[in-house]
């Protein structure tokens, strides 16, 4: 039988009175057990032993039986299973060094999350009831399920703001390959253009921190006068805040989802650059603008989209020279200051900065499509020869 790919769908609901203090008690009980449960495999690690699933399961259990723990068992034990298995994955992520070592959950700062498997929640006809409730959530459906859809997973979450969502996993026969093209384009990622295409097209980048920064710049100044004691009027302060800080990561997601959609769909092979965009934000002079164009969020809708649709990501080596690379004759300019965007090259082509990267970029991708190896800058270029030779790249494509 094929199996389909799996996609969550995300929905606004609001919550009863009784079921927002269930759920809160809920995110408090996951958060609970999944820092006793660090707690624990960190000391046993200490030891030089191992506390895997199971084990920490069976902990579980005996923590309940106590009576300084017993309000564990108020809640669904789903969510709590749940935590433990993304403990699980946490740390095997660390074991093959693909993550870092997992940190305890603050009440403050971590996300308040639980996730409810098939059997602690119903859905029917559109109404989705969790474990522990008497009443269906509230749910705003602002777009269909898949036909006959069947969610495997429910997670219930609420943001800074005070939003509550429900994401519901579930298999989308809609999502398959599209029609293969013979199309290519080369994607370079700046901050004046959010992206600039081999094509030449130009992507303005709307700065959506940038126009919401004076709104922003009053509710954390109001936010700062307010007493670290004075709870109810603190959190005010804070969740106004938090709703501008939610519109604006709202605004930047929806653009990028529509970027990203369109140039999947009309590519068959995209090219980008492997950008490290965490060392990038030390710049403290860039830092506030690299953060607000959202490469990083923008290269991982790419890579799930492009295996989604039957599309072909290639990744080159950060240190390839694309802005300085004549892509007519080959010759690498030997510096080229940020505040120069035009320049013109030794064989009488004038050059635009993005436009000239990006057509390198796709030059670059397409060699590594071909020769199945990384690119590289030349790191000498005695009279001035090609930068563009093949070299193993120190990580895959």
């Amino acid at each position: 039988m094929k199996t389909h790919v799996k996609r969550a769908f995300k929905y606004r609901f609001y919550p009863t009175d009784a079921q927002a203090v269930e759920l809160s008690r809920t995110f408090g009980c996951v958060r609970k057990v999944f820092n006793l449960a660090l707690a624990a495999r960190t000391e046993a690690w200490a030891r030089g032993e191992r506390v895997d699933y199971n084990a920490s399961s069976a902990m579980l259990t005996a923590w309940k039986k106590t009576e300084e723990l017993a309000y564990l068992s108020e809640v669904s034990s789903v969510p709590l299973q749940q935590c433990l298995r993304h403990l699980q994955g946490a740390f095997v992520s660390f074991w093959e060094k693909r993550g870092k070592y997992p940190r305890f959950k603050s009440r403050k700062r971590s996300r308040r999350s639980a996730e409810y498997t098939s059997s602690a929640f119903r859905y029917r006809d559109g109404s989705l009831t969790l474990a522990k409730m008497r009443d269906p959530l509230a749910i705003v459906w602002s777009r269909p399920l898949p036909k006959n859809a069947v969610p495997s997973t429910v997670t219930v979450s609420q943001d800074a703001a005070g939003r509550w969502f429900a994401s519901l996993l579930c298999e989308d026969p809609r999502v398959k390959p599209l029609p293969v093209t013979d199309t290519a384009v080369g994607i370079d990622a700046g901050i004046t253009s959010l992206v600039t295409l081999s094509t030449g097209e130009k992507v303005t980048n709307p700065k959506f921190e940038r126009r919401d920064r004076t709104r922003l710049a009053k509710a954390q100044r109001e936010l700062s006068r307010k007493a670290k004691g004075d709870g109810s009027n603190r959190a005010k302060a804070q969740r106004k805040a938090a709703r501008i800080h939610a519109r604006i990561a709202d605004r930047r997601r929806d653009h990028l989802h529509k970027l990203t959609t369109r140039l999947v769909r009309e590519n068959q092979t995209l090219v980008i650059e492997d950008l490290t965009v965490r060392n990038m934000v030390k710049n403290r002079v860039l830092a506030r603008a690299i953060s607000d164009a959202g490469w990083t969020m923008m290269r991982g809708m790419l890579e799930y989209k492009a295996a989604w649709y039957g599309r072909n990501l290639v990744t080159i080596d950060r240190w390839f020279p694309s802005s300085r690379l004549c892509h007519s004759c080959g010759t690498l300019r030997e510096k080229l200051p940020l505040n120069v965007r035009t320049w013109t090259c030794d064989c009488g082509t004038t050059h635009d900065r993005d436009v000239n990267a990006a057509k390198n970029i796709l030059a670059a991708g397409l060699a590594v499509t071909v020769c199945g190896v990384g690119v590289r800058p030349q790191r000498s270029t005695p009279g001035r020869q090609s930068a563009t030779k093949q070299k193993p790249s120190r990580r895959e494509p």
